[in-house]
């Protein structure tokens, strides 16, 4: 060896010491670290094992009362099912008994309902009507209702043509408005997305309320006339018959309507003014006028020409009448209340004077969603197309002969 090799050797023992006494601190580091994570995961054990514990005590606390909770809710479910049924039940016991004790035709006797003079107008007056056909039937009872959906807001008219050979369904929605909705059949509008499997109709002037009417292959509805800028006052209570040819688009006819001083014939509908309907007799209106503000008048048209065949001041009261319907030569005034309850057939006037008031039946409507916003009366199916805030409904109806009893 040389001679600096004794002095390396005793560096290197200087130096060791300091080395293992750093070893000895960081190995007590590294256990101390270790014990605290062991006292941790001990403490987070016996938290879980706390916690897993409470769960199951929690558990069978609450089991007794979901199976306490699960009886009573069949309880509950199976008296709210005994509560419908016995309402049901009260329901047709009512409508029984209002069968068998009907109420009184809404029969008044002055001037201007039995002969007196009528308004100035074309066509005869108060007259009796002469059928064109042998029908011969009045309604016994409303026997059953559907409601198909919802379409469009609170008023408007749907309805088929009953003189048409496809089962086309029309629909108006509004009481002021120029687009009519075509379906090729019920099933499409009865679809979720109906509005894309209808084609659009646009008239040249919007419509008046809801007493529109499809009939023939036209859209016959009323119309404000052009007036003076600023308006007139009698053009206010004037109103125009349009006749519109629904495969040309065109204004086949129009007509003033021959009434002066025109009023809402409802009162449960202010913006109709004009009520149109078909029978199998034709095409009839029903109206009212200020020279007797408190009934309804009607009137049959000719559905070629638009002229008024002839008039009648009938007995049935405008208070509270929400709509209304002509079946062979006879008018039903639909009533109802404010706010809306179940609908009644409560006056009927035939203009034939075949069906005398007191042997008319007065059956109620079905209960549904609120009143009557237009119905229109299909001879062919002898069933309402009817307009109930928003809801189409069907309503089939049960005939009897006029001169059968009640």
């Amino acid at each position: 060896m040389g001679p600096s090799t004794p002095l390396l050797i005793f560096f290197l023992l200087s130096w060791s010491g300091p080395l293992q006494g750093q070893q000895h601190h960081l190995v007590e580091y590294m256990e101390r670290r270790l014990a605290a994570l062991e006292e941790r995961l001990a403490q987070c054990q016996d938290q879980s094992s706390r916690h897993a514990a409470e769960l199951r005590d929690f558990k069978n606390k609450m089991l007794p009362l979901l199976e306490v909770a699960e009886k009573e809710r069949e309880a509950l479910r199976t008296e709210a099912d005994t509560i419908s049924g016995r309402v049901d039940r009260l329901e047709r016991e009512v409508d029984y008994l209002e069968t068998q004790n009907p109420a009184l035709p809404c029969v008044e006797f002055d001037e201007k309902v039995t002969g007196g003079p009528g308004t100035k107008g074309k066509g005869r007056r108060n007259e009796k009507y002469d059928m064109v056909t042998d029908c011969g039937y009045t309604i016994s009872q409303v026997r059953s209702m559907k409601i198909l959906k919802r379409f469009g807001g609170p008023a408007g008219l749907w309805t088929k043509d009953p003189l048409g050979q496809t089962e086309k369904i029309y629909v108006l929605d509004g009481t002021q408005n120029d687009t009519a909705f075509v379906f090729p059949r019920l099933r499409d509008f009865t679809l979720a997305m109906a509005a894309r499997k209808a084609s659009r109709v646009r008239v040249p002037f919007p419509w008046v309320g809801t007493g529109q009417l499809v009939y023939g292959g036209f859209l016959y509805f009323a119309r404000r006339p052009p007036g003076r800028p600023g308006g007139g006052g009698e053009l206010e209570n004037t109103l125009q018959l349009i006749k519109f040819h629904l495969a040309n688009r065109t204004v086949v006819d129009s007509s003033v309507f021959p009434a002066e001083g025109l009023i809402p014939p409802y009162g449960l509908t202010a913006d109709t003014y004009i009520d149109l309907a078909a029978d199998e007799e034709g095409l009839w209106a029903v109206y009212a006028t200020r020279e007797d503000d408190r009934h309804l008048c009607l009137a049959k048209l000719d559905p070629q020409t638009l002229d008024t065949e002839q008039q009648w001041d009938t007995p049935c009261p405008r208070e509270n009448a929400e709509a209304a319907f002509v079946i062979c030569g006879t008018l039903y005034v639909v009533y109802n209340t404010r706010p809306a309850s179940r609908a009644r057939i409560q006056c009927s006037f035939d203009a034939s004077g075949t069906l005398a008031p007191e042997r008319a039946a007065l059956p109620y409507f079905p209960r549904r969603y609120g009143a009557h916003a237009s119905l229109r009366y299909n001879p062919r199916e002898r069933q309402l197309y009817a307009w109930d805030d928003g809801y189409q409904i069907v309503y089939k109806l049960e005939m009897r002969k006029k001169e059968e009893e009640v």
